[in-house]
């Protein structure tokens, strides 16, 4: 019997970047891009284009240079929205307009202001506008799950007549729970017309922590489409993580009657965790399921006896299958250029050869304070010194002192993106507070300081510390910043002017107007 594919359409540059702070840079959103085809994602949602001129970029640039995937953009049901889209995606060879509107009796009377008619007829408007850019349209009854099923059949029935190919059907708000959201899918498949014409999508939210289960619920239901996220990004609680998606269809495949798959490449998800985690600041906790650091770590004498034993006493999954090597990599300064080169290639670092210079410099100087470099110390390497946003501050000299008794005080020397060097001291409640007021006076920055934090990247006494920010400038919009050293004062100042950074380039650019489905 043949499997059905169930399409993994990922939403982490539009939806996952709604998560406050998470906000990418264009070349950002491409490197993830390229990242999401290696794994075998099958419509990458790049973006909103008619938002703002950086979401716009971002997706006609995804189309233009990122080939293997359908590409997709999202759009109100407007012409206005509906034309930015398809004159964004025109020169992706596969390509995807995704346009929506809410159906549900709280949406239409208190923010669209419209009857069910009129937002029926907007809908099919919306779809066959849409049709005149791409055959392959979808459309989403946003706030589907609080919709009045009648209404649902009707308006989904319609736009499949109008030429939409793919009906998403959202849980906005991440208010329902997986036997009712496997009851509204079975319901759709089961009443509307012409329904065998279409694919019906889950798009679920984890404002309860059920937007995994509802998906697979969908699925289990007739879904043929999950629209996820890495790492489950996206804002309030986020949504249906890809890797717990993918994984679950694989490991529990009787469950669902042994005829889906995907077209996900496994051994890639680890990888692509790590990259958009890197990227976005977002660190994933180590309890996370898949993709955490304790995903695979048995510490209860009872389970590593049984691992021990035979390894499928206490584990349903092995690390190997999501990219996990058995044993890690350990590099050290003799290990040379060619060595470093390598490793970053076996961790999937497509880099150039100024990116690899630069790494390397960076390598060395680590391996000079401890004496074994492990692969997450060369991620941390890698996402310092390489992908960084455009610096207009950048750290040249720190020194801090403090102690009992001592007046925590702070210099620094900021290099300007003209070349100039500004210094800076000032005192604070404590060594960190200290790096910052100087920080502070030397940029001429201050934003609001909403969240701090720090970690150690690996185990030992020489590991090297991981800190991340997270700062608001007037307006109250959050950015994000991470910094790594052997030196915690030292990381936490890099984390700092990283997220200052990031405020600062974001400043030209009108802020993104944001969606829900």
């Amino acid at each position: 019997m043949s499997k059905e594919k169930v399409i993994i359409f990922d939403t982490t540059l539009r939806d996952g970047e709604q998560a406050p702070g998470a906000s990418l840079t264009i070349n950002e959103k491409l490197e993830i891009a390229h990242q999401l085809v290696k794994l075998g994602v099958d419509v990458i949602e790049a973006g909103f284009p008619v938002s703002s001129p950086t979401q716009f970029e971002a997706t006609r640039l995804c189309a233009e240079q990122v080939s293997g995937a359908v590409i997709c953009g999202l759009a109100r049901a407007n012409a206005n929205d509906i034309e930015a889209a398809g004159e964004a995606l025109k020169a992706a060879p596969k390509r995807r307009i995704h346009t929506f509107i809410a159906t549900s009796p709280i949406h239409m009377e208190h923010k669209l202001r419209k009857k069910p008619d009129e937002v029926l007829k907007m809908a099919v408007a919306a779809v066959q506008c849409a049709r005149q850019f791409t055959d392959d349209v979808e459309f989403s009854p946003e706030d589907a799950c609080r919709s009045e099923m009648t209404f649902l059949y009707e308006i989904l029935a319609a736009v499949i007549e109008a030429g939409a190919a793919t009906l998403n059907i959202p849980d906005t708000v991440g208010y329902i729970l997986p036997y009712e959201y496997g009851q509204i899918i079975a319901k759709l498949k089961a009443n509307v017309k012409g329904i065998d014409k279409a694919i019906i999508s889950t798009h679920c939210h984890n404002d309860l922590g059920v937007a995994t289960a509802n998906s697979l619920a969908g699925v289990r239901n007739g879904a043929r489409q999950v629209e996820c996220t890495i790492n489950g990004l996206g804002e309030r609680a986020g949504n249906a993580a890809m890797e717990e998606i993918v994984m679950t269809i694989q490991t529990r495949q009787g469950f669902f009657g042994g005829n889906v798959t995907t077209n996900i490449n496994t051994r890639e998800i680890y990888r692509t965790s790590q990259l958009v985690s890197q990227l976005t600041g977002f660190v994933i906790q180590p309890n996370k399921a898949i993709v955490g650091g304790n995903a695979f770590a048995h510490e209860s004498g009872i389970h590593v006896d049984g691992i021990l034993k035979h390894r499928e006493t206490y584990e349903i999954m092995t690390p190997e299958m999501i990219g996990l090597s058995g044993s890690r990599m350990v590099l050290g300064r003799h290990s040379g250029r060619h060595g470093f080169v390598d490793r970053c290639k076996q961790l999937g670092y497509n880099l150039s050869e100024k990116e690899i210079q630069a790494a390397y410099e960076k390598f060395l100087e680590i391996a000079d304070k401890k004496k074994e470099i492990f692969d997450e110390d060369i991620a941390a390497i890698i996402n310092d010194e390489v992908r960084m946003v455009e610096q207009l501050y950048h750290l040249e000299y720190l020194n801090v002192t403090s102690g009992t008794g001592t007046l925590p005080t702070g210099a620094v020397k900021i290099r300007m993106q003209d070349g100039n060097i500004v210094q800076a001291a000032a005192c604070g409640d404590g060594p960190v507070d200290a790096a910052y007021e100087a920080i502070r006076q030397a940029t001429g920055q201050s934003p609001k300081l909403d969240n701090y934090s720090i970690r150690a990247i690996t185990g030992g006494k020489e590991a090297m510390g991981e800190a991340t920010v997270q700062i608001k400038n007037e307006a109250g919009r959050t950015f994000i910043g991470r910094g790594v050293s052997t030196d915690i004062i030292e990381a936490s100042a890099k984390a700092y002017i990283d997220a200052i950074n990031r405020m600062v380039a974001s400043a030209g650019n009108n802020e993104d107007e944001k969606v829900t489905l």
